[in-house]
């Protein structure tokens, strides 16, 4: 925790109360949770300095195990509190270290006349739901009673998160809306609440939400549509009411519940609520060994599926047959079964530590039980993108990733994670576009609505020129997982490849509303502006990246840069710190530096190498603009037919 006392920190138009806890502009209170207040406190207290994020971390969730983007999101709420826009900034991030605070802090002794707000701290009681409908039936009879805000002193803060998610909404559709879902219910399963008293088992309450996620998207995804993980954890620890989360989300229905085990038990709460007039349709609570927890899940899949259909005027609970439920997952024990969550509690993190992390898991799981192939299927899903995001050589973890792959669908030809794996290995190691295609597909039906499934089709599809149908991915996947920045950025992406610079810088802008130094879309600026020839602006975007991340990519797009706009010298220093380089890499790097420096004969060389390395870096080469100097090179189209992307192969 941040050191109490009883002083004031007054910094910019703001100041701080560490006794009373408020953050005040002027007269005003501005509201903060009670984590994003020890978080500002412990950088105003360091004010200059570099917190890290494991400093962070252990000061404000201390002995919990939670995940980085917690923190990521408690710094965002920060600065949407002290009003951070690109001119006036409070809190730099670090790249790979951490947090400062930017301006000067003047700390005095508070005031005993102050006024107060009381903390908003300390424990959350066990509020069973966020319309605070009283208590939770345990039949599956239907309950109308309206349901009210909980919890009104955090109004504001809900209020904050409206904001700002509200804008990414609008905002984050770019160049078309999303395909309708009037023709289906949407279903949202918010995270379920860790009831266990440690924090450490948050793996299992945000498996537990994952595995419904799951389960209900593959009960009828014609009849029901359901919202994906990336998007619904935006909503962990959040007070917004259920109706606001209804119209961010763009659901008919949420599911909110709570998990407690002990050693060998599970109870689990869950509640189905309407929201459209937040009236609670359906609420159980279940007991039972942690041996029955898979069937348990499938039960509570079907039990909501129903009632949604009921309430539509379908057919009745009763009438809903074992048929209907998605088959449950298999392994031999509740042992094994947990080393798969924690193993995909870590792969969503996404770092090179968490792959690192979650490949130990799935391993352990497996060595548990060599039969169990969701296991595998996570150390396919593992492997394929560790070497995606160059944290390994290609050639070492590629094969690993098919191996696990294989194995896993001939364990169970129904995963559809593994599928989607297998096209990302045969699309970016093998260059076999028809077995990627025919993967992803397969992936797709077994689960229409695994927005990764989609993301990485769309990708795939925009890589061969085929803009239309990349586009109708990209918004099946931002119709499941409508927070998703990474599925935005890769919208942005499609949107650059079809030469729709404007669109693209567009979608850029609308990503970076909600978090202003997401790298991914600092990064995807730079290009439209540099194909644009706004070469002022293309530097702009690229200082703004440079401020909170110094590495080998921004030095290639600093020699682009720099390259195309005349500064020779400035981009003569970059490449020779891009020589330098080692990594996996490397090549990728390099040719994106020299092809903006125009040096062809450079990149030509670098490029045939990336083909016989099988680096992905060539996958984009028919239609990036980058290389559009090389399209008259006979040796560039030669390798365009290698890769079967030229014109009639």
């Amino acid at each position: 925790m941040p050191s109490l006392n009883n002083n004031l920190y007054e910094f910019g138009d703001f100041s701080l109360d560490a006794q009373s806890r408020a953050l005040r502009r002027g007269e005003a209170t501005v509201p903060l949770t009670p984590k994003a207040f020890d978080v500002l406190l412990i950088l105003v207290q360091n004010a200059g300095k570099i917190v890290s994020k494991d400093e962070l971390m252990k000061a404000v969730w201390p002995d919990s195990f939670v995940e980085e983007s917690n923190l990521t999101q408690t710094v965002f709420m920060v600065r949407k509190s002290l009003d951070e826009t690109a001119d006036r900034r409070y809190v730099q991030t670090v790249q790979g270290r951490g947090y400062r605070l930017l301006v000067p802090v003047v700390e005095r002794e508070a005031s005993s006349t102050l006024d107060t707000v009381p903390a908003v701290s300390g424990a959350l009681p066990e509020v069973p739901s966020r319309t605070d409908a009283g208590t939770v039936s345990d039949g599956g009879g239907t309950l109308k009673k309206p349901a009210s805000r909980r919890r009104l002193q955090l109004v504001g803060i809900a209020a904050l998160l409206v904001a700002a998610l509200g804008i990414y909404w609008v905002t984050l559709r770019g160049r078309a809306p999303a395909p309708s879902a009037a023709a289906r219910p949407m279903l949202a399963v918010l995270p379920f609440e860790n009831f266990t008293g440690d924090p450490r088992q948050d793996y299992f309450s945000d498996g537990m939400t994952e595995e419904m996620i799951s389960q209900l998207g593959n009960f009828e995804p014609a009849h029901l549509g359901v919202i994906a993980r990336t998007s619904v954890m935006h909503y962990k620890h959040s007070q917004e009411p259920i109706a606001q989360i209804g119209k961010e989300l763009g659901v008919g229905y949420v599911i909110e519940g709570s998990v407690r085990r002990d050693a060998e038990r599970v109870r689990i709460t869950a509640q189905l609520i309407q929201v459209k007039d937040q009236s609670h349709l359906w609420a159980r609570e279940y007991d039972r060994d942690l041996g029955h927890l898979l069937e348990l899940q499938e039960e509570i899949a079907r039990e909501v599926a129903s009632e949604i259909e009921f309430s539509l005027g379908g057919r009745r609970p009763t009438e809903v047959t074992q048929a209907a439920a998605a088959p449950a997952p298999g392994g031999k024990s509740y042992e094994v079964y947990d080393l798969y969550l924690k193993g995909r509690y870590f792969w969503n993190k996404r770092t090179p530590e968490g792959f690192r992390q979650a490949a130990d898991y799935f391993q352990q799981a497996i060595d548990k039980d060599p039969n169990y192939g969701r296991a595998y299927a996570g150390l396919a899903d593992t492997f394929s993108l560790m070497s995606t995001w160059f944290v390994g050589p290609q050639n070492e973890l590629m094969p690993k990733a098919r191996a696990a792959a294989l194995r896993a669908l001939k364990l169970d030809e129904r995963l559809a994670e593994a599928h989607a794996s297998l096209a990302l290995i045969k699309e970016n190691y093998d260059y076999d576009w028809p077995g990627a295609e025919k993967e992803f597909r397969r992936a797709i039906q077994l689960n229409p609505q695994y927005a990764t499934a989609h993301q990485w089709y769309a990708e795939f599809l925009s890589w061969q020129g085929r803009f239309q149908e990349a586009f109708a991915e990209s918004d099946r996947a931002r119709q499941s997982d409508p927070l998703s920045l990474i599925i935005a950025s890769d919208h942005a992406m499609i949107l650059y490849y079809s030469r729709q610079y404007d669109s693209a810088l567009k979608q850029c802008r609308s990503i970076l509303e909600l978090d202003p130094n997401y790298d991914r879309a600092l990064d995807l600026m730079i290009r439209p502006y540099l194909q644009l020839g706004r070469y002022d602006e293309a530097i702009d975007a690229l200082n703004r990246w440079a401020a909170h991340y110094q590495g080998p990519w921004m030095w290639a797009w600093k020699a682009a840069v720099y390259g195309r706009s005349g500064h020779a010298e400035e981009a003569r220093r970059a490449l020779a710190k891009l020589e330098q380089v080692p990594g996996p890499d490397r090549t990728a790097i390099l040719s994106i530096a020299y092809a903006g420096t125009g040096q062809k004969e450079r990149v030509i060389q670098l490029l045939q190498r990336a083909y016989s390395e099988h680096s992905h870096v060539v996958l984009w080469l028919k239609v990036d603009p980058m290389y559009d100097l090389l399209r008259g090179d006979s040796r560039f189209q030669d390798l365009l037919r290698k890769l079967a992307l030229a014109p009639g192969t």
